[in-house]
């Protein structure tokens, strides 16, 4: 109390030596100048108050509540967060430390001439927003329900900002809701987001992000990652598009789900797996060791898991091996009557070379291919025009032979004795010869 006397004396002095000062002097080029001041919560303030030209008068800071903070260089409040910066005929700036909200207001510069001239400057105080919390959300959900998720925050003034991110894409279709806290200054601030959940939100992280001026361009953030439970998907992927009769084939059941899935089960049109020394089940993948035409079918791979259960199929038709040989056939050569028995000599080890090549090793015994018809068919048809060539051959020579007996008779009948008979055998020997060779 003793010092704070001593302060006011000191106080009214100074103002009685500025009132001697002649007017003139006094009021010329003398005016305070002060700045507005924003600082966050729990930080530090500094109010400046400047003069251009000053006669030695006094500077003086005082609170909202018009209590004297500093007077020149001379501390009037009892407060420790406050301290002098620096103290001059032009300049007088003090600093209010640990600002609370309390803090704010209206802090006033005054320059004591005559009459006394003053400043003003406001003393902003930013209140920090609370880490966000996210609830509503229990684990596991199922596929298809509807989730409600809600972000809050408090002691943010003014009211923060509160924005939703799925996968860093902003959601903008949320609730969102203000209320100002118990102290009247600050404010808690909450937004729901609603949606319905699928399979392709598991996993996925949900966040919730905080915007203030307080926060300096670092937002706070709350994070809720999703798990969701769902029945199991089903694909059947072949090693390879054309199966062929003797070659392996790999059948992978791919199946995804939450929980993981079983052991899946293979069946093959309705029933169990026919062949188990040749249809071996490792894992999930059907492996039939050689294919022939009795794998032809519809297999089934089934997959479960506690939500629910799921199947695909595949539809097995196995090729026959290609015949690289068959465009070499001998069908045009049955075109024509050149057709010998060479042909079909050179033509039965090919076709029986050929057989012996593109034999299944794995076949059913005696079962025979379309190849082997077909070989067979054009070996028999090869052996009967070869058949048919040699039996009108021969009746056409057996038909010359005739010719030349008869012509001979008639040069006996005609002639009157043996001697002419010879003649005109002879002679029609000649006649036949000299035709023969025409007609050749």
């Amino acid at each position: 109390m003793q010092d704070q006397g001593k302060l006011m004396i000191i106080m009214l002095l100074l103002k009685y030596k500025s009132l001697c000062v002649p007017r003139r002097k006094r009021s010329q080029g003398q005016f305070p100048l002060t700045q507005n001041v924003t600082v966050v919560e729990g930080g530090t303030a500094i109010l400046t108050c400047r003069v251009d030209q000053n006669d030695n008068t006094s500077l003086q800071w005082s609170n909202p509540a018009q209590q004297t903070l500093y007077f020149d260089d001379k501390k009037a409040l009892r407060d420790n967060r406050i301290e002098l910066v620096r103290a001059s005929w032009h300049e007088l700036s003090i600093s209010v430390s640990d600002v609370s909200l309390s803090d704010e207001g209206q802090y006033t510069c005054s320059l004591f001439t005559m009459p006394v001239k003053t400043s003003k400057a406001y003393l902003t105080v930013l209140g920090v927003p609370e880490k966000p919390q996210i609830s509503g959300f229990s684990s596991p959900v199922m596929e298809g329900d509807l989730m409600q998720l809600t972000c809050k925050t408090s002691g943010s003034k003014p009211a923060a900002d509160i924005r939703w991110f799925k996968n860093d894409k902003e959601i903008k279709d949320v609730k969102y809701l203000k209320e100002e806290d118990a102290n009247r200054k600050t404010f808690t601030v909450s937004s729901t987001l609603d949606f319905r959940v699928d399979r392709s939100d598991d996993g996925v992280a949900v966040i919730c992000r905080v915007d203030h001026e307080s926060l300096n361009a670092t937002p706070q953030v709350a994070m809720q990652v999703l798990e969701i439970h769902y029945t199991p998907s089903v694909k059947i992927i072949p090693s390879t598009p054309f199966p062929q009769e003797g070659q392996p084939l790999i059948l992978t059941c791919e199946s995804k789900g939450k929980p993981l899935p079983e052991p899946v089960l293979w069946t093959k049109d309705g029933g169990e797996l026919p062949d188990p020394d040749r249809m071996v089940v490792s894992g999930r993948e059907l492996n039939i060791l050689f294919l022939n035409k009795t794998d032809n079918g519809t297999y089934r791979c089934e997959a479960t898991n506690t939500i629910g259960q799921s199947s695909a199929e595949y539809v097995l038709i196995v090729h026959d091996v290609p015949n690289t040989l068959l465009p070499t056939t001998i069908i045009p050569s049955l075109t024509t009557a050149t057709v010998t028995t060479t042909v079909a000599i050179t033509t039965s080890p090919t076709t029986s070379a050929t057989t012996s090549n593109i034999r299944d090793p794995n076949a059913l015994a005696g079962q025979a291919g379309p190849d082997h018809a077909l070989i067979g068919g054009i070996v028999a048809v090869v052996v009967f025009v070869t058949l048919c060539s040699i039996f009108l051959l021969g009746r056409y020579l057996a038909r010359h032979k005739g010719t030349y007996l008869t012509n001979e008779a008639k040069g006996a009948e005609d002639a009157p004795d043996a001697d002419t008979a010879i003649i005109n055998a002879e002679g029609s020997q000649v006649n036949a010869e000299e035709k023969k060779e025409y007609f050749i």
